[in-house]
């Protein structure tokens, strides 16, 4: 059994090295906000444990049997999160903390029983990839909303590094997970953006906005020029 605390690090050196690379102990502590020598440590003994490996000067792995451990969590935080928005009403901008608590609980009967109530969905409410019982990611191919030509038919699928401030940000605009959109145009000088919605709704976005937007391309991309 893994302590609360062990349980944080796996799951933070699962987030940081998602796109293949490692992590840091600076990154770690950082992370997690705490001191990075608390991160060598807890480190060491999660390697000990078999959990994650360590090499000087290159960061931090996690073992196969570390990231099963990291998926688990994945899954309980935001299945948490989507019984949060969906069944009591809390904001999207207010579940992870929740979910961060609640994640802990180690019943795997419970988090079954939650998944198989909530329809065993793909993704939670901000777009991210709920794994399944035996650690597999839902597949979908996803581009920037910043990438995207004007003229390209998009449906908003996820929020990246998302935080409670752009969540309010998005709710202020009318934007939310699964809505569609067409890029009516972008502006060469700051890279900002403008949506028009299927009402005819024109929302305009920074560029710094439109980064953290993965949208599905929903019909034929539009050109340049």
């Amino acid at each position: 059994m893994l302590s609360r605390s062990e349980e944080d690090h796996i799951k933070a050196i699962h987030a940081l090295v998602q796109d293949g690379g490692k992590a840091g102990t600076k990154d770690l502590a950082e992370k997690l906000g705490i001191k990075a020598s608390s991160v060598t440590v807890m480190v060491q003994r999660l390697a000990e444990k078999g959990l994650a490996k360590h090499e000087p000067y290159y960061g931090v792995e996690l073992t196969a049997k570390g990231k099963a451990e990291a998926l688990k969590l994945v899954r309980k935080h935001r299945l948490w999160e989507t019984f949060l928005v969906e069944h009591l009403r809390f904001g999207w901008d207010q579940v992870h903390e929740l979910a961060e608590q609640l994640e802990h609980v180690r019943s795997a009967e419970l988090t079954d029983r939650l998944a198989q109530f909530l329809g065993d969905p793909d993704f939670d409410p901000h777009g991210d990839p709920i794994p399944d019982r035996q650690g597999r990611l839902p597949d979908r191919r996803t581009e920037v909303l910043l990438d995207c030509l004007p003229g390209t038919h998009v449906r908003l699928a996820a929020v990246k590094d998302g935080t409670d401030g752009l969540y309010q940000l998005l709710d202020r605009k009318g934007i939310a997970i699964g809505q569609s959109f067409t890029v009516a145009g972008s502006q060469p000088f700051d890279g900002s953006m403008e949506l028009s919605g299927k009402d005819g709704q024109r929302i305009s976005l920074s560029a710094k906005v439109a980064a953290h937007l993965l949208v599905e391309v929903t019909g034929p991309k539009g050109r340049k020029g």
